[in-house]
């Protein structure tokens, strides 16, 4: 398929775009960013710099294709005002999704976020209600990213239903590669007391790369949403322990896959996509947290 992928220099994107033409698909990129106008290697994708936040640009970049992967966005919303995060993400989402409405694209793979139910970034404190947390958990976000991706997830909605476009919103949790994971999970590896709102979550970049391959070729109706994340918690101990340990009865323990379970669930990928993680973090960190030395 022809796919272009937005935010194609970020972390999300940059692995996409890898993942997507080892699996044979025609890509191209675009991103903020400049193309350095040097002769094309073999096997590069093409690239087209692009404000999408900007309509015409936008809807100048998205002609063509049949598929679209949108991971481009201020990735969270402490390092910008709350106002730029906010119409940076929904702005240029809202332009992506209504071009490839018009041009008639048949598959938007929205890249959108684990901070969607709210308990993130939030101003005045909020937990799960359970875990692990799984699609059907409540919404209430409060701060402007989780707002943007929510309703982001929103647009998808009403573009199937005034379209025959089809799409599928990916909700990634903590995303780790060979260059942050030390720096991201080291500690927590260490000890379970560096909580995170997602309840010790993570996804290697690659697994989430694969996910996206596979939304792309889906043929699922309508608009389908799904977590992505690793399997096992971060350090790989046993989750009923710690939920329990750090936050007494405050978040509802349900049913877990295994002992070592992440505090967000991706059964439904695993279900409805064909999506199984294949890396995790002891790929990358020992025992204590740090980075095991990749020959």
């Amino acid at each position: 398929m022809r796919v272009l992928v937005t935010g194609s220099r970020g972390k999300v994107g940059s692995a996409a775009v890898r993942a997507l033409l080892a699996a044979g698909h025609d890509v191209t990129g675009t991103d903020l960013g400049r193309h350095d106008f040097d002769r094309m290697l073999p096997g590069e994708p093409d690239y087209q710099q692009a404000d999408l936040t900007d309509a015409g640009q936008a809807f100048a970049v998205v002609r063509g294709f049949e598929a679209v992967v949108h991971a481009g966005a201020i990735p969270e919303p402490t390092h910008n005002p709350p106002h730029v995060v906010f119409q940076n993400n929904i702005t240029a989402t809202f332009n992506v999704l209504e071009a490839s409405v018009r041009w008639g694209v048949k598959i938007f793979v929205n890249v959108s976020s684990e901070t969607v139910p709210g308990f993130f970034f939030p101003e005045r404190p909020d937990l799960p209600d359970y875990a692990p947390v799984d699609e059907e958990h409540p919404i209430r976000p409060q701060d402007p990213y989780a707002l943007s991706k929510a309703f982001g997830e929103q647009l998808c909605d009403a573009a199937v239903r005034r379209s025959d476009l089809r799409c599928v919103s990916l909700r990634p949790t903590h995303v780790q590669h060979a260059g942050n994971i030390e720096r991201n999970l080291g500690a927590q590896v260490r000890d379970a007391a560096h909580l995170s709102p997602n309840l010790w979550s993570y996804v290697i970049a690659d697994d989430l790369a694969d996910a996206i391959v596979l939304a792309v070729e889906s043929d699922l109706a309508g608009h389908e949403v799904f977590y992505i994340a690793a399997p096992d918690n971060v350090g790989g101990r046993d989750f009923a322990t710690i939920l329990h340990q750090y936050y007494g009865d405050k978040i509802e323990l349900r049913e877990l896959a295994r002992p070592d379970s992440s505090g967000i669930s991706s059964a439904k990928a695993e279900r409805v996509l064909g999506w199984k993680a294949k890396r995790s973090w002891r790929d990358y960190l020992d025992e204590d947290g740090h980075l095991i030395q990749q020959r």
